[in-house]
């Protein structure tokens, strides 16, 4: 059996903890590896590391450092099946969906290629006699990043692109649920030439999280995930004096006007709802219908769409959707599709009894699940389930969908489906939601922007990647300086004024 351990200071270096967990292909049920679970020692060894690179790489010329980020997205273009084929096998999500993942990625990558210019600063002569003033930002030191499985290469790539290319030395904890596309990532940034120390993995669970949350040398925590794990992140990284910028959960709605193009709405919550099984932070879970006569049709639209998903192992071509990460969540998505079931939402297409594919018969397959006539205080509205259930909720009025989409605690993604430019406007300005898609189900933002909720979706002052992520990753540095030119002044003790 493989065992995956670590990656420090550019070596791969096996666990010493003694302490491991299994690794699942979701596609057959079977442990396919076991990963390391690293102990409070092997996160100070990587630490140490990056300490130890950090002030010759925070003094390498930006430019030099974004050649070897270049040569790096090379090697990705040139790997991005292998890369891949590493997610499907150990995530689940079908090949085409894994490709998009790391596309999206190497996105951040490219944005940080530019770094040179985003680091330029600011330069004012003479703002008082004689006097020059100039602002630089500067590398924070060693960062870390604590990464969910659902995107086990994406996720990682909206954070060190960015950190190493603004000098800083990075730390990934990724999930252990699916750690080889990490390692991937790590062999090929040492390939592209990156110095020993200046990025690491160390795989593990809460015992490395608390490691990296209490280590003093570690400035600064990256942190996607569950809202409740990122309110203990953010809370116990900020009492240890860290800056921390942390993505919780999400609750994602679709509001479908009256006037909407239905088809094109049916077919974009099929994609936001069931794409990735569902395990995404931007799926769209809830469909909010404008009148009972919208929701009658796009019903009769999404059953027969649903009913036809193809399901099956994530890297048999043409699957539309494969299984879920591990039993385990397995168990718990079908816990809250039973649990809607209970509290009296109308279960019109059930996903718990799909067939599953012939020689995957222990897989972790679930179908596609539609909830109609549900209400707000259900649980199946309330809480992320991270599989593919879409939950239906009728309103009357644009004012009432407003009115639901501002109810709830999450404020991560939004979507609405109109033809009416003026709706589309005044949605897009008074929604309390950090991100607005109009006809557009999923609207992450490209990598030259930033990603990031609202409200109980985001904790902490900065989003990821784009001018938030430079912000996040370096601190302002203000010099105020006067050369003297040979005249001699006595000691001035009232406060100084330039002019």
């Amino acid at each position: 059996m493989t065992e995956i351990g670590h990656f420090i200071s550019n070596q791969q270096v096996a666990g010493t903890s003694g302490q491991t967990k299994d690794v699942f292909n979701p596609s057959t049920g079977e442990v396919s590896a076991k990963v390391a679970l690293a102990s409070t020692k092997e996160v100070d060894q990587a630490v140490a590391a990056a300490n130890q690179a950090w002030p010759a790489w925070s003094k390498t010329p930006a430019l030099r450092r974004v050649r070897i980020l270049d040569k790096f997205k090379t090697i990705l273009w040139d790997r991005l099946d292998e890369l891949a084929r590493a997610v499907s096998q150990e995530h689940g999500k079908t090949f085409d969906d894994a490709q998009g993942e790391v596309t999206r990625g190497l996105e951040v990558v490219e944005f940080a290629t530019g770094m040179p210019h985003l680091l330029k600063g600011e330069f004012s002569e003479n703002v008082g006699t004689g006097v020059d003033s100039h602002m630089v930002r500067q590398s924070l030191g060693v960062v870390a990043g604590i990464t969910p499985f659902n995107f086990p290469a994406m996720v990682p790539m909206w954070m060190f692109p960015v950190a190493l290319a603004t000098g800083n030395c990075f730390i990934l904890k990724p999930s252990e649920r699916d750690p080889s596309a990490p390692m991937l990532i790590a062999e090929w940034l040492k390939e592209a030439g990156l110095p020993d120390g200046v990025f690491n993995v160390v795989n593990g669970d809460k015992v490395a999280v608390d490691a990296l949350l209490e280590h003093e040398d570690v400035k600064a925590i990256s942190f996607v995930g569950s809202t409740p794990i990122a309110q203990y992140i953010h809370q116990k990284g900020t009492a240890n004096g860290k800056r921390v910028q942390a993505l919780g959960g999400a609750k994602n709605h679709m509001v479908i006007m009256p006037d909407a193009d239905l088809d094109m709405a049916a077919n974009a919550l099929m994609g936001a709802a069931y794409g990735s099984a569902g395990e995404r932070c931007m799926a769209i879970s809830v469909a909010v219908p404008v009148t009972d006569a919208v929701a009658d049709a796009l019903v009769e639209k999404l059953v027969p769409k649903i009913e036809a998903l193809k399901i099956g192992p994530s890297l048999e071509q043409g699957m539309e959707m494969g299984p879920l990460v591990t039993g385990e969540h397995l168990a718990k998505v079908t816990s809250y599709i039973d649990q809607g079931v209970e509290e009296g939402a109308k279960l019109v297409v059930d996903g718990r009894n799909v067939k599953k594919p012939q020689g995957h018969e222990d897989g972790f397959f679930i179908g596609g699940s539609l909830f109609d006539h549900a209400e707000p205080d259900m649980t199946i509205a309330k809480e992320e389930i991270f599989g593919p259930v879409l939950t239906m909720i009728r309103r009357n009025s644009y004012q009432e969908a407003v009115e639901l989409i501002h109810g709830h605690q999450y404020a991560n993604g939004v979507s609405i489906f109109t033809r009416d430019g003026d709706v589309a406007r005044t949605f897009n300005e008074d929604i309390e939601v950090g991100m607005v898609g109009i006809n557009v189900p999923i609207p992450v933002p490209m990598a030259f922007y930033s990603f990031g909720g609202w409200k109980a979706s985001l904790f902490g002052d900065h989003h990821m990647h784009g001018m938030e992520g430079v912000r996040f990753y370096t601190r302002m540095k203000t010099t105020t300086s006067r050369w003297p030119t040979g005249v001699r002044q006595d000691a001035q003790f009232s406060m100084p004024t330039l002019g």
